[in-house]
């Protein structure tokens, strides 16, 4: 395996990162959801990688979020009037910065996408909210920038065959359920079995993972998972929920990653995706504990290995 990056490689990085300054929005007045990781995440690149390449997305357009979304559901978060049923399942109320923040980390995926083709890599500095429905948004997800971006780059010809490999802990069941059918877009989620949602939605290939499984078990199964997805599948874009939740310490999380494990996780996925000429382009996903600034470092560290493995490649 690729042995850890250190401080002297960091010097030679260069990342392409799409970052927003209304990605971080005011505390709700409810729920637990941690809106300051998103700044912190960049506080972490910056002192890390400091050689990068900020980008600022826009917000994505109406007609894309409706391609995907219920317009009804749609016209709700964009007006700030999302019913309280609806708001419940997300974890916290819809105000009007938070209606404009999902608009903009939709932006950010697609963006990076854009900027993936070009460089290779690039990451969003949020994203990734795969629980996101048709008609409602449900664990802390409000809009899926995943299926947004996947849809909108298959119908303006950017990509032909999209490949979505969802790493997160939590089973990506909105981006399945969104996708559903689709045949030039794959769903791959590697999660916990046990975690939420309870209800699984059904993924083009689902794999689910015991409590408590630790790194050489884990990355066996994704480096087996992913030659043959790619092998079977042969997309020509790939779009990473590169959630850090599967680390051993996260507070939300059932299995047992070390930081080096998923670092050979995040160094995986770009590698076997550049060995065959596939750009990639990645969303923060989750990431929870007390310490904001530990899981902050953890994403930052997420996005330099798979920085440092687009350069070797």
């Amino acid at each position: 395996m690729t042995a850890p990056t250190d401080q002297s490689t960091v010097a030679s990085l260069m990342l392409e990162i799409v970052h927003h300054p209304d990605y971080v929005a005011p505390p709700p007045s409810r729920g637990s959801f941690a809106f300051d990781k998103y700044y912190l995440v960049m506080e972490a690149v910056r002192e890390i990688l400091p050689d990068h390449r900020m980008h600022r997305p826009r917000p994505m357009d109406r007609q894309w979020l409706e391609a995907v979304h219920d317009p009804d559901y749609v016209d709700e978060v964009l007006n700030a009037a999302v019913p309280a049923d609806k708001e419940r399942r997300i974890g916290f109320p819809v105000s009007e910065k938070i209606a404009s923040r999902v608009q903009y980390t939709s932006g950010g995926t697609w963006l990076a996408a854009q900027l993936a083709r070009e460089h290779g890599y690039a990451a969003n500095s949020a994203g990734g909210s795969h629980h996101a429905l048709a008609d409602t948004g449900a664990g802390y997800c409000v809009f899926n920038d995943l299926a947004v971006t996947a849809n909108r780059l298959s119908a303006e010809g950017d990509a032909r065959r999209i490949l979505i490999v969802d790493l997160d802990v939590h089973q990506g069941d909105g981006t399945a359920s969104l996708l559903a059918g689709r045949e030039d877009i794959f769903t791959l989620s590697v999660h916990s079995a046990r975690n939420f949602p309870v209800r699984k939605a059904r993924s083009s290939l689902d794999i689910a993972l015991e409590d408590g499984t630790a790194d050489e078990e884990y990355l066996g199964i994704v480096d087996r998972t992913l030659d043959k997805v790619l092998s079977d599948f042969a997309p020509d874009m790939l779009l990473y929920q590169a959630g850090v939740d599967p680390h051993a310490d996260d507070r939300l999380g059932r299995l047992a990653l070390s930081d080096n494990g998923l670092e050979q996780r995040d160094r995986m996925v770009i590698r076997k995706a550049h060995d065959r000429d596939i750009p990639v382009a990645s969303a923060l996903g989750g990431g929870y504990g007390q310490d904001h600034k530990a899981v902050a470092m953890r994403h930052a560290r997420s996005i330099m290995a798979m920085a440092d493995e687009a350069r070797r490649g």
